[in-house]
């Protein structure tokens, strides 16, 4: 492998006893992730007791099935930095994928602001997804009591309810209404004993847009890209309807935190000028950033023919790229979409439409 080949990161996270481990131990099984570096908080606290370890230098494992195993005391960068160095001098054995274990209290957006804004990183790493696993026996209760395990799921590509056999079908169907209303987009799995490795691998990994360079074709791209972004599962905003688990600044915050999350999305029906797009979303980090758990858009430009895809995860925002063909049977329109805590809708709405000034035309119907 060549050292400057761009390595995907998948970002496994989800609360206290939520199944993380066990979720890894099954996935590290796969065949396709025998070539797969591991970046796990507190090595010790973690049992990978299926895999012997075959070898060990300082704080990294080479493991049985020829994964590499990095314990990450504190300093994600320099984990990163050193996996890569080691790789390209042949210390460690080749890996194409890396997969970063949060702990049960982590946020996820110092993790995801190291793979964007840190230069050792973003140049080497590119984000392919973020995996949220969700007990299903105690998601509840841990929404009501912990923001953090909220956010896990609100930033998530794809989240797996786990532990379904100890709930009843209502339950797991509420679980899953309200998973829904938090993160509209993800794909939701749930974790059964029988689903094989190979399964979970091929249904959990490259949910980003560093999919896109492996890509067979201009439409292979594309349907990334749409599987990526899924705007229609969104709650489209207009100019006058307003947004039910908005709560307000001055306000009383309800005791589930999830109540404070708002996911929804903004159309533009005509070609946007790129630069106002781009001041109109630094505006809103600038001032809202904390509040702007996640952002995506497919932006159609004045004077192009292909569209370009942006992203932001709260001040962090990732270099945009050009795709070389619209998805197919997708209209040529701007979609943005947005996962916002305690952020009125419509304020987003104006700061974008102030930017944009003539070209709003804004979907018009509220789902």
């Amino acid at each position: 492998m060549a050292a400057s080949t761009i390595t995907p990161v998948s970002l496994l996270t989800g609360f206290l006893g939520s199944g993380k481990t066990t979720l890894l131990n099954r996935l590290l099984r796969a065949p396709a992730l025998a070539d797969t570096a591991v970046l796990i908080n507190e090595f010790g606290a973690v049992s990978l007791d299926h895999l012997l370890v075959r070898e060990s230098s300082e704080n990294i494992a080479v493991l049985a099935n020829g994964c590499v195993c990095c314990s990450v005391a504190g300093d994600m960068v320099q984990a990163l930095r050193d996996l890569y160095f080691k790789r390209a001098n042949g210390e460690v054995p080749p890996f194409s994928r890396v997969i970063i274990e949060t702990t049960g209290l982590a946020d996820p957006a110092p993790i995801l602001h190291t793979l964007i804004e840190m230069p050792l990183v973003a140049a080497r790493y590119a984000l392919a997804g973020v995996i949220t696993t969700v007990d299903a026996t105690h998601a509840d209760s841990q929404f009501d009591a912990h923001f953090e395990a909220v956010k896990q799921v609100a930033v998530a590509d794809r989240i797996v309810i786990t532990k379904t056999d100890l709930c009843d079908a209502d339950q797991l169907a509420a679980l899953t209404a309200r998973i829904r209303a938090l993160n509209p987009a993800a794909t939701l799995l749930t974790s059964t004993l029988t689903q094989s490795p190979e399964d979970a691998v091929a249904q959990l990994f490259d949910a980003g847009l560093s999919g896109i360079a492996s890509a067979r074709d201009d439409g292979a791209q594309a349907d990334v890209v749409r599987n990526w972004l899924r705007a229609e599962r969104y709650h489209p905003i207009n100019n006058n309807a307003s947004v039910h688990s908005f709560v307000g600044r001055g306000t009383t915050p309800r005791a589930r935190h999830d109540e404070r999350i708002s996911a929804f999305t903004l159309s533009y029906l005509v070609p946007l000028d790129w630069d106002h797009v781009v001041d109109a979303l630094e505006v809103l980090i600038a001032i809202r950033g904390d509040q702007l758990l996640r952002f995506k858009a497919l932006v159609h430009c004045e004077g192009e023919q292909t569209p370009r895809v942006l992203h932001a995860v709260q001040h962090s925002v990732y270099p945009w790229s050009s795709l070389p063909s619209w998805p197919p049977g997708e209209p040529k329109s701007s979609r943005l979409v947005f996962i916002t805590r305690d952020l009125d809708p419509h304020f987003i709405r104006d700061t974008f439409n102030q930017y944009l000034q003539a070209q709003c035309a804004v979907s018009a119907e509220n789902a």
